[in-house]
C-alpha cells in the first residue's frame, strides 16, 4: 500500500534541506580553498584567524565547532566540539571578560578602560555570571548601587573617609 506524503511543511524535510544547503556551502568553501592553495602554496606563517562566533547569527543558538585543524601540519579533526562556558557568552560579553581579566578584576580599571560607571561594570559582570549559568542574587545589584553611592558621596566631600568606611562595612 502506498501513501502519498506531501513534503511541504514537513520538519524533517526542512531539516534535511538545511543540512544539504550547509553541505553545499561547505563543499564550495572547501573547493575554493583547495583552488587557492594550488595557486598560492601556504607560507610558513599562519594566515590570520577569525574570532570564533559563539552564537548563530540567524537564530541566536549556541554554535558547535565541527572541525579543528593544526596550522603546522594541516592535520584536521572533525567531530562535534564545544567551547564550554565560553560558548554561552555573546561577543560583547567575551570582550568584557577580556577587559576584566586584563584589569585583573579591578573594577576601577575596567571603568576607566570602558568609560562606564561602577554600576554598569557590575551589571555587565552580573550578566556574564548569569550567562555562565550561575545565579546572581538580586541584592547584589542593590548592594553595588549603595556602595557606589557611598563612594560618590566620599568623592564629593559629603562624607569623610571614616564615615565611608563604616558605611561600606555595613553593606
Amino acid at each position: 500500500m502506498r501513501h502519498d506524503v506531501s513534503p511541504r511543511g514537513s520538519p524533517y524535510l526542512a531539516n534535511l534541506l538545511t543540512r544539504i544547503k550547509v553541505y553545499i556551502n561547505f563543499h564550495h568553501m572547501m573547493m575554493n580553498e583547495i583552488k587557492r592553495r594550488m595557486k598560492h602554496p601556504p607560507d610558513t606563517a599562519d594566515p590570520p584567524a577569525h574570532q570564533v562566533l559563539t552564537r548563530c547569527p540567524v537564530c541566536g543558538n549556541e554554535l558547535r565547532i565541527a572541525r579543528l585543524q593544526c596550522g603546522a601540519c594541516d592535520t584536521s579533526i572533525e567531530g562535534n566540539f564545544t567551547l564550554g562556558w565560553l560558548q554561552r557568552l555573546t561577543r560583547d560579553q567575551l570582550q568584557f571578560v577580556e577587559v576584566f581579566v586584563k584589569a585583573r578584576g579591578k573594577i576601577k580599571d575596567v571603568e576607566e578602560e570602558l568609560g562606564v560607571s561602577y554600576p554598569t561594570v557590575v551589571a555587565r559582570l552580573n550578566e556574564v555570571v548569569q550567562a555562565m549559568g550561575f545565579d546572581v542574587p538580586p541584592e547584589d545589584t542593590g548592594r553595588a548601587t549603595r556602595r557606589q553611592s557611598v563612594l560618590d558621596e566620599l568623592a564629593a566631600g559629603v562624607i569623610t573617609a571614616t564615615e565611608a568606611a563604616a558605611r561600606l562595612r555595613g553593606l
